[in-house]
């Protein structure tokens, strides 16, 4: 894979700490604005990317098979749409659109074209993920499920002081259900698939939701996402069964083990994590479904964030249309 990165905030220098343990990844191509140039020319230096571009077109003109798309929310959209014109796979942050139409259009696109089009939803690569159905199985019939996500933003107080960043900005896909409970939610349909019906309840201040609650209902079991960036609160996540439990401390954009508890017996700590970094396991399976050209999986991988894109743009119309 010769790789080019749209971006070079934090997510990307996360992403760099880790990807040099996937030699199959090339860092062909880095994009910069120019405000930012300094700074991702020496970001690109430290990591060996071979050339940063401060023009789209440029880059995409350029030997690379594939673009990472980690700008802002709001920018996802336009820029996966070009790479895709241009012939590239896309691997695209999540959230993957700020709507279900924009991700239904870039969907026809990537096939239309025979391309590899995925987004970069951690939790549903994990080994853990994969132990965690089929411990579920164990635990007999599903009642509850809560997964919590609340982890104060220190972009709040400059957000309560009138300074709107985009992580609070409803015009750049900002919000609580957008930044971390989307990785709730993610989660959910990777374990449960689609539910019958959902409902968010937010705390909506000035047009965006600063935290929440979507429900959702699968009929035989109910389920809660909650997710908050105004408040601080112990991070996890219960699957409750007639037969036991399963519980994850931490987020689930990261699932660092669970604890399996089944009635009757003694509680079992599991963790079968391959790599200390969240990002490692979704981008040795993107290289792999590259490399293969497994569109047999992008199709799975699209169905499942439609799904996920659905309810996101159904629970924020519902709370803000509610609310306004």
């Amino acid at each position: 894979m010769k790789l080019g990165i749209l971006g070079g905030g934090k997510i990307v220098v996360d992403f760099l700490s880790m990807v040099h343990d996937i030699p199959a990844i090339k860092l062909s191509a880095l994009l910069s604005s120019e405000r930012s140039l300094v700074k991702n020319q020496e970001l690109a230096n430290d990591h060996g990317i071979e050339a940063v571009y401060t023009n789209i077109e440029e880059l995409l003109a350029s030997d690379i098979d594939t673009v990472y798309v980690a700008l802002p929310n709001h920018l996802h959209f336009e820029f996966t749409k070009k790479a895709l014109l241009a012939g590239k796979h896309v691997i695209c942050e999540k959230p993957f659109t700020i709507n279900a139409t924009q991700l239904e259009d870039l969907a026809a696109l990537a096939l239309s074209k025979d391309l590899v089009l995925v987004e970069a939803i951690t939790n549903q690569y994990f080994s853990n993920f994969e132990a965690i159905k089929k411990d579920i199985k164990l635990l007999g019939d599903i009642k509850i499920v809560e997964a919590n996500y609340s982890q104060y933003s220190s972009r709040y107080d400059a957000f309560k002081n009138g300074e709107v960043l985009p992580a609070f900005d409803p015009k750049k896909a900002g919000g609580a259900l957008m930044d971390i409970n989307i990785y709730n939610l993610h989660l959910m349909v990777g374990l449960f698939g689609e539910p019958k019906s959902s409902h968010y309840y937010a705390n909506v201040e000035r047009g965006i939701d600063t935290s929440g609650m979507l429900i959702l209902d699968y009929g035989n079991f109910k389920a809660v996402c909650i997710g908050s960036k105004d408040t601080d609160a112990p991070i996890k996540s219960t699957i409750q069964g007639r037969n036991g439990s399963i519980i994850i401390d931490g987020p689930t954009n990261s699932l660092e083990g669970y604890n399996l508890a089944l009635r009757g017996e003694t509680p079992e700590n599991k963790d079968f994590r391959v790599h200390k970094h969240r990002m490692y396991q979704e981008f040795v399976e993107f290289e792999n479904i590259i490399s293969t050209h497994d569109m047999d999986k992008v199709k799975q991988g699209l169905d499942h964030s439609i799904i996920v894109m659905e309810l996101v743009e159904e629970a924020l119309q519902t709370a803000y249309l509610h609310l306004g």
